[in-house]
């Protein structure tokens, strides 16, 4: 039986929904590379009112950590996917954090997470010493918690920031006082349009030098940098630049099965978004790699590019729509509510297409069920399917 989806043109198209789902899979973490999915958070759709503020389904939340730890795959917490930024608070981040980081204690989970400092009021260019207080409070709490610290791009510090030096003594004054190697993360405008001209310059070549010379000034203290550019050329070229010791987490969602797979001499560990919806074929993957076999690496992950692409297309913003829709569909969650109300950013034929890719890579555990749901979320748009 098939489903009527809208297109992209107005018009409309069958589709006949699989019946293979991929079986689940249980396994350790990966030992080829290090792979942190970046992972999304669940509101709670009966929260009285968006005045009190985001609302999380922390059961939910965490039980989706857990179906990650058992596939063999690190948490990135309280990242750009969990909504930092966009709708997600830094109360409710750093009770996302304590929560997270207890619960991977627990397992003998892998986890990451994000430090920044979005506890400072938007619109206002603050000092530097403010920018620099704010990111200790965060790291403070993330080392309380017992978690190693991401250091995210600041909007806050991009705004005040004069030159490179600025940048520098930043991050300089963090990476001394941090108990733990920290993962810097540089988040490129197609994410974030406020974090254009990051490290001090627009000129990506010179950007990229400013935060060589921050790495080179406390290597210790660098455990590696997240690339989130949609360059699969400017990451290999970063790769190249880096301290032996110094990790390169490809945070590319376009280019991410070639720059992990890598060029023979180095490659690329991962800290993706895509890794969320993808995580059963990220495992499989990740096994293939231990044992050598590269082919079917790619073969396993290649595959998942044109749902990644189509999740991350422009505003690459509201890729983490996307990301909870297919988490419903899936049924790992109840409902397709976001906090800020974020499940409207994208157009009804674009989340059909996600659907349709998603389907048909086998990433539904319950095909009828994600084929009911789809069926009600196009009801409420007035399409009889």
């Amino acid at each position: 039986m098939s489903i009527r989806l809208p297109s992209a043109d107005g018009g409309f198209r069958p589709y006949r929904p699989g019946t293979r789902p991929l079986a689940p899979l249980e396994c350790g973490p990966a030992r080829s590379r290090v792979f942190y999915s970046a992972a999304h958070v669940v509101a709670d759709p009966l929260a009285a009112s968006a005045e009190a503020g985001p609302a999380v389904d922390w059961e939910a939340t965490l039980a989706f950590r857990h179906r990650l730890w058992a596939q063999g795959l690190g948490v990135a917490e309280a990242m750009d996917t969990a909504q930092r930024g966009m709708g997600l608070d830094w109360p409710t981040a750093a009770e996302l954090i304590r929560r997270s980081a207890a619960e991977a204690r627990s397992v003998g989970g892998r986890i990451v997470c994000g430090v920044g400092t979005d506890q400072l009021a938007a619109g206002v260019v603050h000092s530097l010493a403010a920018v620099t207080a704010a990111y200790e409070e965060q790291l403070a709490h993330a080392e309380e918690c017992g978690a190693a610290p991401v250091l995210m791009a600041s909007r806050a510090l991009a705004a005040s920031a004069r030159d490179p030096e600025d940048y520098l003594e930043v991050y300089g004054t963090l990476l001394r006082q941090s108990a733990r190697p920290a993962v810097l993360h540089w988040l490129g405008p197609m994410f974030d349009p406020e974090l254009v001209g990051y490290w001090g310059h627009e000129d990506l070549d010179r950007a990229t030098e400013v935060f060589l010379k921050i790495i080179a000034e406390c290597p210790e203290k660098v455990d590696g940098i997240k690339v989130s550019l949609l360059d699969a050329e400017r990451e290999v070229g970063i790769r190249r630049q880096l301290p032996a010791a110094v990790r390169c987490y490809t945070g590319d969602d376009y280019h991410y099965p070639e720059l992990i797979a890598g060029d023979g001499e180095l490659a690329s560990d991962a800290l993706l978004g895509i890794f969320d919806p993808i995580a059963p074929i990220a495992a499989r993957a990740a096994r293939a790699l231990d044992l050598g076999d590269r082919v079917g690496f790619r073969e396993l992950l290649d595959p998942t590019v044109a749902l990644s692409r189509h999740l991350f297309a422009p505003p690459t913003r509201y890729y983490k729509t996307g990301v909870v829709l297919l988490a419903w569909l899936a049924g790992y969650q109840d409902h397709f509510t976001m906090v800020g109300g974020l499940h409207s950013a994208r157009s009804l034929p674009h989340l059909a297409t996600a659907y349709e890719l998603a389907d048909g890579l086998g990433l539904f555990p319950d095909p009828d069920l994600s084929e009911g749901r789809m069926r009600q979320l196009l009801a409420v748009h007035g399409v009889a399917s």
